[in-house]
């Protein structure tokens, strides 16, 4: 064939050799065909239209084409490469983001999740394609806050991998995420691990004392902190309790897997002082008669209560304390104060097993194990004292 060839063909189809041929339509339009055998499989690729690409330029193309499946190669996938338009890693951690937040338990985690990448990497990586993203360029990233903010350093490094770990399985790139030895080449962080602020549990009957009588807040806020401390609950499983989750009667609060921290339903016994507090919550209930109604309810109607709201009367009472601090000192007070066996005191507190074999074997809530432990810490954190009966002298001696 040559290229008066290719301006004077007739309709049809015409052979060049080697698997080129050139497609005339009855409309006159030309356009370039390679068939050839790609990994076991006949495969038709398109190369042009004639008007734009010349017979040399087609047999060249062709020849590339041939010694790539000759060698096992695929001139199909290799094209979609060069056509993928590869995003940046802002455009990536949006997608990224879209694709997984509704897998995660809660619109804050959500928010939270892209925010940090907002603040610490869009500003440097943001305009970068991801392709182009190797260690050192995450290293820079997180240098700045790797010491200052080691927790949010080591959350925006889990998210960046993420992104990129995306990136990969989306063919955007190719190798070893460069998350993974990143730090290799960061200075060691500090391995203190830095725990909520306590009350010591001997100090607690006299500070719900305090509580009772204080006039730093509302009487609302006071029984919701007052009934985190009873139930030794983490602070957002409290403030979004509903009334369709408490069985009064039967003394059940049942908050539900999505309310979780480890995603499994979980049932809290409820001693006698902490259903009285719950009836004194509901005669300040702005909606007392609504099943439905969030127990204790924010400032704002239909909204929680602010975990700041807690924070903010912890500190007008000058207590060095979180809120978060009461369930170490219920933990200290079950392990010095009772017998209670260790998995009764960690079941009440939700706490995931870490080992996979105790796991396994406790399929049980041991609720009523609970039931007695709670009523104990209740009585204990309402100053009663143990009740001495003094022995007849015979028993003594």
């Amino acid at each position: 064939m040559t290229a008066v060839t290719v301006r004077s063909a007739k309709p049809g189809r015409h052979a060049d050799g080697n698997g080129l041929y050139l497609e005339v339509d009855p409309s006159g339009a030309r356009r370039w065909l390679l068939r050839l055998m790609i990994q076991g499989k006949r495969r038709d690729i398109g190369l042009g239209s004639a008007s734009l690409v010349t017979l040399a330029e087609a047999r060249e193309m062709a020849l590339d084409m041939r010694k790539l499946a000759r060698n096992g190669g695929d001139p199909l996938a290799e094209r979609r490469k060069v056509r993928q338009v590869v995003p940046t890693f802002k455009d990536a951690a949006r997608t990224c983001h879209g694709e997984h937040k509704e897998s995660w338990k809660n619109e804050k985690h959500a928010a939270q999740w892209l925010a940090t990448l907002e603040a610490h990497v869009f500003p440097t990586l943001g305009p970068v394609k991801v392709d182009e993203i190797g260690t050192p360029e995450v290293r820079d990233v997180l240098l700045p806050i790797w010491l200052e903010k080691p927790e949010t350093a080591r959350r925006v490094r889990q998210r960046i991998g993420t992104v990129l770990d995306w990136a990969a399985a989306k063919g955007f790139r190719e190798g070893e995420n460069p998350v993974r030895s990143v730090t290799k080449g960061l200075p060691k962080q500090k391995d203190a691990v830095e725990h909520f602020a306590a009350l010591p549990f001997a100090d607690v009957p006299a500070f719900l004392s305090r509580l009772r009588e204080t006039d730093q807040t509302g009487p609302l806020v006071k029984l919701a902190l007052e009934f985190l401390i009873l139930t030794a609950v983490r602070s957002g499983e409290m403030r979004g309790a509903r009334w369709t989750e408490i069985d009064l009667d039967a003394k059940l609060w049942t908050i539900p897997a999505e309310r979780m921290k480890a995603g499994k339903v979980h049932v809290v016994p409820l001693a006698p002082r902490a259903v009285t507090v719950l009836e004194k919550a509901r005669e300040l209930a702005r909606k007392p008669d609504d099943p439905n109604a969030l127990v204790f309810e924010g400032s704002k109607p239909g909204k929680p209560m602010s975990d700041m709201t807690l924070t903010m009367l912890l500190r007008r009472m000058k207590l060095e304390a979180t809120a978060h601090g009461f369930r170490s000192a219920f933990r200290d007070w079950a392990a010095e104060r009772t017998n209670a066996p260790r998995e009764v005191a960690e079941m009440a507190l939700a706490h995931t097993i870490k080992d996979k074999v105790e796991a396994a074997y406790r399929r049980g809530d041991l609720l009523e194990k609970r039931r007695d432990l709670m009523k104990r810490w209740a009585r204990f954190c309402e100053g009663e004292a143990a009740k001495v009966v003094p022995l007849p002298k015979a028993v003594r001696a």
